[in-house]
């Protein structure tokens, strides 16, 4: 079990180390580790542990469901010639929750937060082309107002929330750059108009240089160009269709990104001084627009059904981290063969692989931040900051088609009647608007929205087969506009007060949720079978009443697989699915849409 692969697909370089696999490790229950200077020497500590795997999984070689707050790690490696006379610069995919970082016992940063990205240029720490890194996490299990999504605070999972999880999770990796080097880019495409606009951020103002782009599309060179740059950014836009009849009217709609056609152009920026190339990354973008207009949601300028699957981005062995790259790619190949066009990513930002694996295969994503349990000012900073890493990582990726900051009022318990924690969700939708006028956002998902772009409604009242008035009363709720507005099937308004429905697509983005127990799994579903046949018949039953509504834009079935307590997957936590999937996708490819 290794995570080997590039792990930042919109940015690659082909100077890269992965420093995943065996590290040293202990945990610190005492707190003594900054006190005696565990940083301080190359000494190894008492335990080891597999990267990016979290202690409490058995991917770790650990596995350990102890609480245990504050842990270590340390590796010591050599630098490749290769980085001579360059920047080092030290990366962390994703690391729960704060994080201080030392090379050869010098602090070099730290960050807050358990599922954004961060990093730090090591240069002036590395010593003869060794470097000793250590790192000190502080993880506080039982602290609500953390974004811990569906980590437990408690001793044991229980209910829907499931091991926590503490320290590395995601790749942890070296590159070596000029120090005059590309530090960001962003793409907008501009559908209507098939441009796109191409945005580079360097890492120190430019004199003198130069920055070619050469676009190609399935191996055909669209665009090549060279401009000369005197800024910390450059940006330009380049007409893709340059006038060519083929390449516009209805043929350029062979060009668009969608679940059918996940077409995607590949680009190479080459950053230059007097002929020296300072920089070359590669990357790519998807011409996809995604917007509401009149009840529906629209890709690419034409109505589009969504039909997610909830999608909450754990595995058994290894806990919130993917086993490997197939595991991230497997999820949506089977969620598509059962006829899912995408997911919702649930209270966890996912590995950018995963979004690396939706953009290739044509795969939509409502993109959710974890959210905090309950409500605090000191909440409000630690959340908000994370929105600004999630958009600034995965701004770029096609397949996500909307963001959702809060998910069934929590970490904003009241919101439905108070105006602090109202001025909290319209401040982080705003927010999120600001960094990105392309996608939709869902001011709180399930029910108690504010001012929002979708109305994201959850509703589990379908009862079991033989509770027909109570499914009856699910095939109303969905039925009509009126009916949906007005259900309260967790005793929840779906708007908070003074907020109302504002002609926004309708979506049930909970619901189903059937326990099937298939393997040694004790566990919960909201409605239970005992074998095949009633599994696909409860589906059936279920997806009827969807199909029946006469106002619904789409839906989010909840869920593609097992996690742990939940048994109300379409797979078990192994991944292995309760029926076959054939039979799933005929009941999906029959939902009216």
């Amino acid at each position: 079990m290794k995570r080997t692969e590039y792990p930042r697909p919109q940015l690659v370089r082909d100077e890269w180390l992965n420093l995943n696999g065996e590290w040293s490790f202990a945990f610190d229950d005492k707190d003594l580790g900054i006190k005696e200077g565990w940083y301080e020497t190359e000494d190894l500590l008492d335990q080891t542990i597999e990267v990016p795997y979290v202690y409490q999984s058995k991917a770790s070689g650990i596995n350990s469901q102890e609480n245990h707050e504050i842990v270590w790690y340390k590796k010591n490696i050599t630098m490749p010639k290769s980085y001579d006379d360059k920047e080092i610069i030290l990366h962390f995919g994703a690391v729960d929750y704060v994080s201080e970082v030392f090379v050869n016992g010098h602090k070099v940063g730290s960050h807050t937060g358990g599922h954004t990205p961060f990093s730090f240029n090591i240069t002036p720490f590395v010593v003869d082309e060794k470097a000793t890194i250590t790192l000190r996490v502080f993880d506080p299990r039982r602290e609500e107002t953390i974004p811990r999504g569906k980590q437990t605070w408690e001793d044991q999972p229980h209910s829907i929330w499931y091991t926590n999880s503490t320290g590395i999770w995601q790749t942890v990796w070296l590159e070596s750059v000029d120090k005059t080097h590309i530090e960001t880019l962003r793409f907008n495409p501009e559908v209507d108009k098939g441009q796109i606009n191409c945005k580079a951020v360097f890492s120190q103002d430019l004199s003198g240089a130069a920055i070619d782009y050469v676009i190609t599309y399935k191996g055909e060179q669209i665009i090549k160009a060279a401009f000369d740059v005197s800024d910390s950014t450059h940006s330009v836009t380049f007409d893709l269709h340059q006038k060519n009849i083929f390449r516009t009217s209805h043929h350029h709609n062979g060009w668009h990104w969608t679940p059918e056609t996940p077409n995607l152009f590949d680009v190479k920026i080459t950053l230059r001084s007097q002929q020296a190339v300072l920089d070359e990354v590669k990357a790519y973008f998807g011409m996809r627009k995604i917007h509401t207009e009149k009840g529906q949601l629209f890709l690419n300028n034409k109505p589009y059904y969504q039909k997610l699957v909830l999608d909450q981005g754990y595995w058994s062995e290894s806990l919130m981290t993917a086993p490997d790259d197939a595991a991230l790619k497997y999820d949506i190949e089977i969620s598509k063969e059962m006829g899912f066009n995408g997911c919702r990513k649930h209270q966890k930002v996912e590995d950018p692989r995963f979004l690396y694996w939706a953009d290739h295969l044509g795969y939509l994503v409502w993109g959710e931040s974890a959210s905090a349990h309950f409500f605090d000012e000191a909440s409000v900073p630690l959340v908000t900051n994370e929105w600004l890493e999630i958009i600034k990582r995965d701004y770029n990726h096609p397949s996500i088609v909307a963001w959702v900051p809060f998910n069934e009022s929590w970490g904003i318990n009241d919101v439905g009647r108070d105006e602090q924690q109202q001025h909290y969700s319209q401040a982080l939708y705003h927010l999120i608007h600001a960094l990105d006028t392309t996608r939709p956002v869902i001011s709180n998902d399930g029910w108690e929205m504010t001012v929002t772009d979708i109305g994201a409604i959850h509703h589990y009242g379908h009862g079991e087969m033989d509770e027909k008035e109570k499914y009856m009363r699910f095939k109303k709720d969905l039925k009509t506009q009126e009916a949906i507005l007005t259900s309260d099937s967790a005793d929840r308004s779906i708007y908070a007060n003074g907020f109302t429905h504002q002609g926004e697509p309708i979506l049930l983005t909970e619901f189903g949720g059937i326990g099937y127990k298939k393997d040694d799994q004790d566990g919960w579903g909201y409605s239970s079978v005992d074998n095949d046949e009633a599994f696909v018949s409860e589906y059936a039953r279920i997806m009827e009443a969807v199909c029946e509504s006469e106002i619904l834009a789409g839906y989010c079935y909840t869920q593609l697989y097992d996690v742990e307590q939940e048994i109300n997957g379409l797979l078990t936590y192994g991944r292995e699915p309760k029926v076959a999937v054939e039979e799933i996708k005929a009941i999906n490819d029959n939902d009216g849409s």
